[in-house]
């Protein structure tokens, strides 16, 4: 019961501006570029969606927090229209400042050359900068590791122009 109530004012504590003070002006114009920068090497399209904290629709959802937050990250997905890409390669990095929580969603495209254990090794390695709230090296090492299996599986073809499908800039909120 206690760490429901913590729960609860973690989440209503926080918010969009807490978001914006994390995740600075600066550093949203670096995260902006490194997509971009990374897009021009692969065919897929990665987004990244930042938020403070759970809307209380999810907050009042049965289950352990995980189950909760990977709910969230894949309605994210599918609100952000990562799965309407060409070639079913988008890729959805999903941060919870509340939690410290990271989730990685790709499309069927991606997750049919890359296994789970694969998808949990990365999230956990990136788990540790956001647990020491250096959020700035778990996001760049986040999009790192997502370009590198998207160039290893959907790189540039130099016969076919690569369109930016989806936008560049991180969403915060």
């Amino acid at each position: 019961m206690i760490e429901t109530i913590k729960r609860l004012w973690r989440h209503r504590w926080l918010g969009e501006r807490d978001t914006r003070r994390i995740i600075d002006p600066r550093l949203v114009q670096q995260l902006t570029e490194r997509v971009r920068t990374s897009e021009q090497r692969h065919s897929g399209e990665i987004r990244l969606y930042i938020e403070a904290a759970l809307p209380n629709s999810y907050l009042r959802r049965k289950g352990p927090m995980a189950a909760i937050i990977r709910q969230r990250a894949l309605s994210m997905f599918s609100k952000l229209r990562v799965w309407d890409t060409e070639d079913n390669n988008g890729v959805l990095i999903y941060l919870l400042l509340a939690e410290h929580a990271i989730e990685v969603v790709a499309d069927r495209g991606l997750n049919h050359h890359v296994s789970a254990q694969q998808w949990q090794t990365m999230v956990q390695g990136m788990s540790s900068a956001f647990a020491d709230g250096d959020f700035e090296t778990g996001l760049a090492q986040a999009l790192d590791q997502v370009s590198a299996l998207l160039v290893q599986h959907f790189p540039t073809q130099m016969d076919q122009p690569n369109q930016n499908q989806l936008p560049d800039a991180p969403v915060l909120r």
